[in-house]
């Protein structure tokens, strides 16, 4: 992990054509359920900052946290007084307990490949938000280092192993850098992300695929530079989020959960 984000790639990647699609459309899933500002939001395992600085922009005091130094020293040169960031772990975070208002944890699960260690790192985010607070768990889907990784971007050609790495990432879930300084992750089925958040004693509220076929489209760079045709493949999108037989066809998939009120059980209220 530390070799992959050690080359610099996270602090421009939201740029792409792609990436801008995934931005957007995370901006607008988390400001479907986050509390108005000037509440306090945790953004762990923020990277370098991208989602801490739009949140700051809108009037949001930011708690970041990451584990990779680079990020947190990138952030810190453009950080506002509203963003505070530390090098910090999800699993064990310097947060109190019920201090943040939401908590973004947009990053963390992709790189923990133990069950244990993402139930963890759910639980820490529900530790630390309010009662009633927003939680948003970002998941890479089980189905996207085939769809997008070998079919879109035709990864097996300068990466021969691709195709062997991504058989064994939909058997087990891990996906392993095909190549020196390669991408490592976990990869999330639809129902497993959902059992995980249940399991960390948070409230389900709803569960959505993020970019629909957007990674697909070989003219996604002409589409995003006009206003209207980035807004189809933005309704596109939308229009699929919740279908539960395409859930796992995006990159991405967000849920959105919440920390129960004291005495109320975990539950799931998502299609």
């Amino acid at each position: 992990m530390h070799a992959y984000y050690d080359r610099g790639h996270e602090s421009a990647r939201l740029d792409s054509p792609f990436g801008m699609v995934e931005l957007l459309r995370t901006q607008e899933i988390v400001l479907r359920a986050l509390p108005p500002a000037p509440a306090v939001v945790a953004d762990i395992g923020g990277g370098p900052g991208r989602y801490a600085l739009w949140l700051a922009e809108s009037g949001y005091e930011v708690e970041h946290r990451d584990l990779v130094q680079r990020h947190v020293d990138e952030l810190a040169v453009h950080a506002p007084e509203s963003v505070r960031t530390k090098h910090g772990d999800a699993r064990a975070l310097d947060l109190p307990d019920a201090s943040v208002d939401a908590v973004l944890l947009l990053g963390p699960l992709y790189h923990l490949g133990e069950r244990a260690e993402r139930v963890l790192a759910l639980q820490e985010a529900a530790r630390v938000v309010r009662p009633g607070g927003p939680v948003f768990v970002a998941a890479i889907s089980r189905w996207a280092p085939r769809l997008h990784g070998l079919v879109a971007q035709r990864l097996y050609e300068p990466h021969p192993r691709m195709r062997e790495v991504v058989d064994r990432a939909e058997r087990d879930g891990g996906l392993e850098p095909a190549h020196e300084g390669g991408f490592p992750a976990y990869t999330h089925r639809p129902d497993e992300l959902r059992a995980e958040v249940l399991d960390a004693g948070l409230t389900l509220r709803d569960m959505v695929a993020v970019e629909g076929i957007a990674f697909a489209l070989g003219d996604l760079d002409q589409r995003v530079a006009t206003a209207a045709d980035l807004e189809v493949v933005l309704e596109a999108a939308r229009a699929v989020e919740r279908v539960p037989e395409l859930l796992g066809l995006g990159p991405h998939l967000i849920a959105t959960a919440v920390r129960p009120a004291a005495g109320q059980a975990a539950e799931s209220d998502a299609p």
